[in-house]
């Protein structure tokens, strides 16, 4: 008999690629989101105090996050696109969008936790993939220590061989 099953194995430099391009196209995504509001923060913390108004959470602890929003997201952003401590970003950035959840389902924005979850899930997926992380400034550091590291250890057996 004839096997004629497909093989959909997924090729480790086509995770890579997929990896990269969703990292960018996120990491563009809430670059923009802070480049756009940094310009004008007191305009979004006045418009995040009136979408969150009558939600559980104090008014002084919704202005300071509010002002911590663009920086935030402007920064993992940066740190995204380059690829430059990927697995931390992604979790700030995860902590931000779980921060942000619990404001606008307080107050009952469905359509916008919509959308927050689906940042969530793109989140997860690129953390869930950190491995295939090959094409960032984190693998070129990784690799540059790994070679530091590898001819430290090189000198050290030479030595090592001299003195015997």
């Amino acid at each position: 008999m004839h096997d004629t099953r497909t093989d959909i194995s997924l090729k480790p430099r086509d995770l890579a690629v997929a990896h990269l391009l969703l990292r960018l196209l996120i990491g563009v995504n809430f670059f923009n989101h802070g480049f756009t509001r940094i310009g004008n923060i007191p305009g979004f913390v006045e418009e995040t105090v009136k979408t969150l108004q009558g939600s559980y959470f104090p008014e002084p602890l919704v202005r300071l996050n509010a002002y911590l929003v663009p920086i935030i997201e402007l920064v993992v952003g940066i740190l995204i696109i380059l690829g430059l401590s990927t697995r931390i970003a992604l979790i700030v950035t995860s902590a931000l969008m779980i921060m942000l959840m619990m404001g606008v389902t307080s107050v009952q924005k469905w359509e916008i936790a919509t959308s927050q979850l689906i940042y969530g899930i793109v989140l997860f997926a690129l953390l869930a993939t950190c491995r295939f992380n090959w094409f960032s400034i984190d693998n070129w550091l990784g690799r540059k220590h790994r070679r530091d590291t590898v001819s430290e250890r090189s000198d050290e057996v030479l030595s090592y061989r001299d003195r015997s």
